[in-house]
């Protein structure tokens, strides 16, 4: 068994890996860690039941898609344990939240940390936008829209044949730009999907800005109860906001937590950046120097010892 360490070390322990490989390699997903990190050390840590992982410590390579001549496919979602009836499954739907899922397997002890060397490496599962073959992912969903379709569709299958695990779907909030979002969850209520549930990190960002800049989505907490969920808004950086609205009675309904969050939380340097957030590259060595020193203090560790390019 893997040593229990609190959620609290866990999201922290996220944010520094994130922001040690980024560091290392020129860039990376940091705003993703700094809004996440509650919320995916909560899941794995503490909210999901989930069975010792079945695959390497170490990711094997790429092995091939899906196919007659390829028997011994399988995905990712062995970092997550066994498809048990008695276990949670997660869907992480946010693909490009690939690099903060990772360090999370591996601050939970799923994943050996060698795995975050094999990162966007060619030949690798360790994608940069997370696959269905990558460690923790089961399917790919984009950021499509499709996360919380297929998150339902599981469900309600294993609710009919009485299957006590849950289902959980791991959303970011430029998902409800998607109509198909909205198709899942009137679905879900409809069918009185209630083993489903979802954790929406609500940033306010997506790859071309300020997610009202790209399009307004206005009150989501009112369109979700409208579509039937019953729907709970909660800061992101509070564990225990987090864990009241996780035991928010739900019966007959799914259950859609919004967790609003900040994208530089913990990283405060990256407020420099706003609002472009989505993938921070360095704009010079200065500029990286200068954020090594900075986020690394507030990180409460040394700075990353870095080679000069």
């Amino acid at each position: 068994m893997r040593n229990k360490r609190s959620t609290e070390d866990v999201a922290m322990g996220i944010r520094r890996r994130v922001f040690e490989h980024s560091m290392r390699n020129n860039g990376g997903y940091l705003s993703q860690a700094c809004s996440a990190a509650e919320q995916l050390a909560f899941l794995y840590n503490e909210a999901l039941n989930l069975g010792e992982p079945v695959l390497p410590a170490v990711p094997r390579p790429f092995a091939g898609v899906p196919s007659a001549d390829n028997p011994d496919y399988v995905t990712g979602a062995g970092y997550n344990g066994p498809f048990e009836p008695q276990y949670d499954r997660l869907f992480i739907a946010p693909a490009h939240y690939a690099l903060v899922a990772y360090a999370t397997l591996i601050e939970t002890g799923r994943m050996d940390a060698e795995g975050l060397e094999m990162f966007n490496k060619d030949g690798s599962s360790v994608e940069m936008i997370g696959a269905e073959h990558s460690p923790g992912m089961e399917v790919h969903n984009g950021t499509l829209g499709i996360g919380l379709s297929t998150g339902a569709g599981l469900a309600f299958g294993r609710k009919r044949r009485g299957e006590s695990g849950q289902v959980c779907v791991f959303m970011s909030d430029g998902e409800v730009q998607e109509g198909q979002t909205w198709e899942a969850v009137q679905a879900a209520s409809h069918h009185g999907i209630d083993n489903l549930w979802a954790l929406m990190d609500v940033n306010d960002q997506q790859c071309d800005g300020a997610m009202d800049s790209v399009m307004e989505v206005r009150d989501i907490a009112a369109k979700f109860r409208a579509f039937g969920a019953v729907c709970v808004e909660i800061d992101a950086h509070d564990l225990n906001a987090m864990r009241q609205a996780k035991a928010e009675p739900h019966e007959g309904q799914p259950l859609i937590i919004l967790a609003r969050s900040s994208p530089t939380q913990g990283m405060s340097f990256l407020q420099k950046r706003f609002p472009r957030l989505h993938y921070v590259r360095f704009k010079s060595e200065d500029e990286r120097a200068e954020m090594n020193v900075s986020i690394a203090a507030e990180l409460g560790i040394d700075p990353i010892e870095l080679e000069t390019h």
